[in-house]
């Protein structure tokens, strides 16, 4: 298994999880927990491959993907009562993802030889629109049309990849570095309550 393929594993568990406790927390079915947990999982990624042209998108070429979905959820319906405090759990699994799936987002748009400004772009919508789904599906308004920076720290995050990348920092310590910074600077925002001017 190749870094970019665990990076990607790991965020479709973190945000099968972030869908699931979402689902939970609106008292969902047991099949509705399951489809929020997959859009969120795997809904940003298939956005990605669509316009990258990158077809049959990820998912339908590796059914690995549904397993960890599927397995994910189970686990979650499970133990998901154990969380004492669940809208923090569902803010730490919605931020690592963010992390995790701007990194993949971003590199898989170098691998495609785009334009480093839209690679940006790709590890944002890659990262964000699982969410957007979720929470529209979740009847909650998207945290990237809220006054809380979101996609911007994931903008942030696909840029100091180039950057390391630039200064040809291994890719290990990269992935490290940019994903630990993304979730920091989620944090930080969350604490704080950083957020981006309003108009009107």
């Amino acid at each position: 298994m190749t870094a970019f393929e665990f990076l990607d594993y790991a965020g479709t568990v973190v945000f099968a999880i972030s869908g699931a406790l979402a689902a939970i927390n609106k008292r969902f079915d047991v099949f509705g927990i399951l489809i929020l947990a997959a859009v969120t999982a795997i809904g940003g990624g298939t956005l990605r491959d669509v316009l990258i042209g990158r077809t049959p998108v990820g998912w339908m070429q590796n059914l690995e993907y549904i397993y960890i979905i599927f397995a994910t959820t189970i686990v979650t319906i499970l133990f998901g009562k154990h969380f004492i405090h669940l809208r923090k759990t569902l803010f730490l699994f919605d931020s690592i993802g963010l992390a995790l799936f701007t990194i993949t987002g971003v590199e898989l748009g170098l691998q495609f030889g785009l334009h480093p400004v839209v690679c940006v772009l790709l590890g944002t919508m890659s990262a964000a629109f699982g969410g957007v789904i979720r929470d529209i599906l979740s009847n909650e308004i998207p945290l990237i049309f809220q006054k809380e920076i979101y996609a911007s720290i994931s903008i942030i995050g696909g840029v100091l990849f180039l950057l390391f990348l630039k200064f040809e920092i291994p890719i290990q310590f990269n992935y490290l570095f940019t994903s630990g910074i993304t979730i920091l600077l989620r944090i930080l925002v969350v604490k704080y309550k950083w957020e981006l001017p309003r108009v009107g």
